[in-house]
């Protein structure tokens, strides 16, 4: 189980807000840890986000019951003025205990396709991280199904969130090659997607 908390953050004219909210996220570390929850990662804008967001990505043990407390409390620390909650469930990464590396930038793409289509998205997705990552310099961190509004079951959707580490933006730009065993798999999954949309970001060391 996972929570994404997209920020928007409150700052004087000037500071780096998303910088500035790390000490207060850590600050809430050993509490989570207690109540059953891991910040995996704190993510602070590149491409695609204002200077004042940033996301923060919570991984849960099962048996977390403080969960929605303790989502409440990170939302309301002091400089956030407002958090957009997504929860989320693996699909076939992170497993159990993964965490994102250091170093590089994270690409967060959103996807979003049929209901009935998502076995068939994942799958072609795992297919092609293997000639991905075997030939860039990247990571795929995880691949999350977001749990469906009522307007997602309205509409027959799922919305999936592609968490990539790559080495710089270089490294994003090349691996658009369309020559590769990688993208062929991609362009299939693309005929299976609505919508997509995507933002670089940095992971904050704490």
């Amino acid at each position: 189980m996972y929570d994404y908390l997209m920020l928007d953050l409150d700052g004087p004219a000037g500071a780096a807000a998303p910088q500035a909210f790390a000490p207060q996220v850590k600050g809430r570390a050993d509490r989570l840890s207690a109540a059953g929850g891991d910040i995996l990662g704190l993510f602070t804008p590149q491409l695609g986000w204002s200077a004042r967001q940033a996301a923060l990505l919570v991984g849960w043990r099962p048996d977390a019951g403080a969960r929605d407390t303790e989502i409440e409390g990170l939302q309301s620390l002091p400089g956030v003025r407002r958090a957009l909650r997504t929860r989320l469930t693996a699909t076939a990464r992170p497993a159990a205990g993964d965490r994102p590396k250091p170093g590089g930038i994270y690409v967060h793409r959103w996807f979003v396709v049929g209901a009935d289509d998502l076995d068939e998205v994942v799958a072609l997705s795992v297919e092609g991280w293997r000639d991905f990552e075997a030939r860039f310099d990247t990571n795929i961190f995880g691949l999350f199904a977001a749990e469906r509004s009522a307007a997602d079951q309205s509409d027959g959707v799922t919305r999936l969130l592609l968490l990539t580490r790559y080495r710089d933006h270089g490294v994003w730009e090349t691996s658009r090659d369309p020559s590769t065993a990688a993208m062929a798999a991609f362009m299939r999954r693309q005929k299976l997607t609505r919508d997509t949309w995507a933002a670089s970001t940095l992971l904050a060391a704490f």
